[in-house]
C-alpha cells in the first residue's frame, strides 16, 4: 500500500497537469457560468450590418468578420480603416491624391481604378473577402457583389457630419471587434463643433465650389454642409428647395455682391481633382466684384485648405480633423 499510493497520486497529479493545459481553448463549467464573470465565447463567421445598396436604399448585409484581404474604392472607408489601425488588411484601392493615405498607393496593393469608376478585373483579381464603395460608385454596386459582399456608407446631411463619421466608423469597427475604440477616435469633436458654433452665431455665409472658372453655390443637403447645418452659419447663397449635393448651383459674382455675405467660403473642385490648366480658386474669385463686398475687406473669404479632404473623404476620421482644422485656423485664429 505504501507504495502503490505514491502511484496514484502522480497519476492524479499527471492527470491535473494535462487538464490545466487545455484550459484556455476548453473552459470547464464552472469557469463558463456568469459568476465567475468571465466567458469565453468563439467569433462568428460573419456579422450582419445595415448598408446601402445600389438605390441608396438601406439593407442588411452579411459580412465576414474580420476580414483578412479588403478591396477600397472609398475614401472616407479608407480613411477609417487606417484611423482602426486595419489598413494591413487592405490589398487593393483606389487611387488618391490625399497626402495621408499615399502610403497605400504602392506596387504591393493593387490599383483598382478611381473611387468613380472602377477595374472590375482587378478587383476580382485581388480577391477581396470585403468591397469598400462610396456613392460615385452605387451604380456599380451589382456587378461589384458578384465579387465580394459590398459595404456602402455614406455621409447622412439630416444626421451631420460629425454623428455620420460617428455612425459609419462604428459600423466599421464591428467587422473587427473594434467598437470600443470609435469614441477615442471620435474624442474632443463635438467640443470642436461647439467653439466654432459660438463662432458663427448670428453670422450670415455663401458655401460654395470653384469649378471650370466658376463658382457653384452649395446648400446644406451635400458637399460642406458641416458649414451651415453644424457649425451654424446661416447659408444664405442658396434656396433650400434647391438641389445642390453634387455640384451645386453656378451663380454669379453679381449674385454674391447682392445677398452681401459676411462670410464666402470658397472650395477649390479643380485643385481636389488635378484638372491640369485650372485656374486657382483665388484667381477665379478674387475680382472686381468680389473684393467689392465686405467679406472681402474683412479678410472673411475662406478658402478651404485641405480641398481634396473636401470633396473626396468627406465622412472620415482623419478627414473630419483635416476640415475642422481648416475652419479653426482661419475662423479662429
Amino acid at each position: 500500500m505504501k507504495k502503490t499510493l505514491p502511484l496514484v497520486l502522480a497519476a492524479a497529479l499527471s492527470l491535473s497537469l494535462v487538464g490545466c493545459s487545455g484550459t484556455a481553448a476548453q473552459p470547464t463549467a464552472s469557469q463558463s457560468e456568469p459568476s465567475a464573470g468571465v466567458v469565453e465565447t468563439q467569433a462568428p463567421a460573419s456579422i450582419t450590418i445595415t448598408s446601402l445598396n445600389g438605390a441608396k436604399e438601406e439593407v442588411e448585409l452579411e459580412v465576414p468578420y474580420n476580414p483578412q484581404r479588403i478591396a477600397i474604392l472609398d475614401m472616407a472607408a479608407l480613411d477609417i480603416l487606417d484611423a482602426l489601425g486595419v489598413g494591413d488588411r487592405v490589398v487593393g484601392t483606389a487611387d488618391t491624391s490625399l497626402d495621408y493615405l499615399q502610403s497605400y498607393i504602392t506596387e504591393d496593393i493593387a490599383n483598382l481604378g478611381t473611387i468613380k469608376e472602377a477595374d472590375l478585373e482587378a478587383v476580382m483579381a485581388a480577391e477581396p473577402d470585403v468591397i469598400f464603395i462610396g456613392g460615385r460608385l452605387a451604380t456599380s454596386y451589382d456587378a461589384l457583389r458578384e465579387i465580394a459582399p459590398v459595404v456602402y456608407l455614406a455621409t447622412d446631411t439630416d444626421l451631420g457630419v460629425v454623428e455620420s463619421v460617428r455612425k459609419n466608423a462604428s459600423t466599421i469597427a464591428s467587422l473587427f471587434g473594434l467598437e470600443s475604440k470609435v469614441e477615442e477616435l471620435m474624442a474632443g469633436f463635438d467640443r470642436r463643433i461647439e467653439t466654432l458654433q459660438t463662432f458663427a452665431d448670428g453670422k450670415t455665409a455663401i458655401v460654395g465650389m470653384v469649378t471650370s472658372g466658376s463658382y457653384n453655390v452649395l446648400g446644406n443637403d451635400g458637399r460642406c454642409s458641416i458649414i451651415g447645418r453644424e457649425i451654424g452659419f446661416e447659408n444664405i447663397g442658396i434656396n433650400a428647395n434647391l438641389d445642390t449635393s453634387t455640384h451645386g448651383n453656378e451663380a454669379s459674382f453679381e449674385f454674391i455682391v447682392d445677398k452681401a455675405p459676411d462670410y464666402l467660403f470658397v472650395m477649390d473642385r479643380d485643385a481636389a481633382i488635378g484638372t491640369e490648366g485650372a485656374k486657382l480658386a483665388q484667381d477665379v474669385m478674387e475680382n472686381e466684384l468680389v473684393m467689392g463686398t465686405d467679406a472681402y475687406k474683412n479678410g472673411h473669404v475662406v478658402y478651404l485648405a485641405h480641398p481634396a479632404v473636401w470633396y473626396t473623404a468627406e465622412g472620415g476620421i482623419t478627414a473630419l480633423d483635416q476640415m475642422l482644422q481648416d475652419l479653426e485656423s482661419a475662423l479662429l485664429g
